[in-house]
């Protein structure tokens, strides 16, 4: 995943997070604007999310902050 995708859903986790509480849960479009105008970062996150950790559409957030950090 590249460090800019990954600094993107660390941020956007810790804000998730300090506005709702550590039982937040968020999908991958969390980390996108409601347009599609970077396709190939959305694809990017979306293998990552599904195809490589066949996550739930919803997880938390701070599992998800824990593995993007941990690098998994």
């Amino acid at each position: 995943m590249r460090d800019a995708l990954r600094n993107k859903i660390i941020e956007v986790c810790d804000q998730k997070i300090e506005k709702k509480g550590l039982n937040v849960g968020l999908s991958f479009y969390a980390f996108f604007k409601n347009k599609n105008d970077q396709p190939e970062i959305l694809m990017e996150a979306a293998k990552w999310w599904i195809e490589t950790h066949q996550l739930d559409h919803f997880e938390k957030a701070q599992k998800i902050k824990d593995m993007v950090k941990a690098g998994v």
